[in-house]
């Protein structure tokens, strides 16, 4: 099977500093592929790398199975679309639209037709005479998509394109592109820091660390069996606790280091003793009545309220995380008991911080 985007063994230097190391990844046509990771990881890097804003160290980089290491960025046929928006501001959005298409010698009859084409599409008929000064931020990141459309590139780049906008507007703009994408069958690679608009946008998420894929798949696949512990702490929101662990006697349960927590039986075997980091995530851990059989016993040092949900801090080393319900009635001082779903957990090696897994 051809990939329309295939990165093998890529590596990418600035001088002594590796920005990318050992990237493989293969994208099919048509698919939705978000990039994330804290500031720093190479996100961005491997972006531009694609785009061949970058050159990359070494490696093979194919756009739908032609060696494209050498390529200019203007004959890969792929088009970007920037955190900045990067609109001319003495244009309309007529003329910002069919831009690329005056440089290549498009009619005037053929670019009118297009922009009418793709207003459509992004929803800015009534606005194609208007210059950037005069639309909102939302508007002008359309006409920034836009103009992107109407090159019919193989694939779209996406850094950081709705970072720029406020809350509830992100939140309108991820529905957008994600329904553009699948308007046009595009191929698609977004670049973010907010793993929410990666899981929520994404077919594929690839999590990113010190210019390493830590771990890629389905969003589901990530939140359910990270694969190490960094990735269990980015995915998901709030970040999943962790507790201190040691195996039991019979090496198929994990005793936690909290007060009161019961022996609770793993998916794993393991050797008797082993230290482990237990995770657990905020939404999987139930909150009642102190002093409870078979809870743990926890402070709540601060409340956290959304409205529809609630986020305890307990108080104590480690600091948990719970969320609950928004109709709450739990207070900064109170004691509270914890309950722990047994095939909830994750369990870490402390050391490797790789995730333990049953047979492994």
């Amino acid at each position: 099977m051809t990939h329309q985007i295939e990165l093998e063994n890529v590596e990418k230097h600035y001088g002594s500093f590796h920005a990318l190391k050992t990237v493989n990844l293969a994208i099919p046509k048509g698919q939705f592929v978000a990039l994330v990771g804290p500031s720093g990881c190479g996100k961005s890097t491997l972006l531009r790398s694609i785009a061949g804003l970058e050159r990359i160290t070494s490696g093979v980089l194919r756009i739908e199975g032609e060696r494209v290491n050498d390529l200019p960025p203007r004959k890969r046929d792929l088009a970007m679309v920037f955190q900045s928006y990067a609109l001319y501001p003495h244009m309309s959005v007529r003329d910002n639209l069919t831009y690329a298409l005056r440089l290549k010698g498009a009619s005037k009859a053929e670019r009118a037709k297009k922009a009418e084409e793709v207003a459509a599409i992004i929803g800015l008929e009534n606005l194609l005479d208007r210059r950037p000064k005069a639309l909102s931020g939302g508007q002008r990141q359309r006409v920034a998509m836009g103009r992107a459309i109407i090159r019919n590139p193989r694939a779209f780049l996406f850094d950081e394109p709705l970072s720029n906008l406020d809350a509830a507007l992100r939140v309108r703009m991820r529905k957008e592109v994600r329904a553009l994408h699948d308007r046009l069958g595009a191929t698609s690679v977004y670049v973010t820091h907010d793993q929410i608009e990666a899981m929520t946008m994404a077919d594929h998420v690839v999590v990113m660390r010190l210019g390493v894929i830590e771990q890629q798949g389905a969003p589901l696949e990530l939140y359910e069996r990270p694969a190490n512990r960094f990735v269990a702490g980015f995915i998901g929101s709030p970040a999943m606790n962790f507790v201190p662990g040691t195996m039991a006697a019979d090496g198929a349960s994990v005793v936690l280091d909290l007060e009161g927590a019961p022996t609770l039986p793993t998916a794993i075997k393991a050797e008797p003793g082993l230290k482990v980091d237990v995770g657990l995530r905020p939404e999987h851990l139930t909150m009642g009545a102190p002093g409870v059989a078979g809870s743990a016993t926890i402070g709540i040092a601060a409340v956290e309220s959304t409205g529809s949900s609630c986020f305890l801090f307990a108080d104590g080393d480690p600091e948990l995380i719970i969320t609950t319900d928004g109709s709450t009635n739990v207070k900064a001082g109170d004691q509270v008991g914890l309950t722990i779903a047994p095939e909830r957990i994750h369990l870490f090696d402390p050391e490797s911080e790789m995730a333990l897994r049953s047979g492994e």
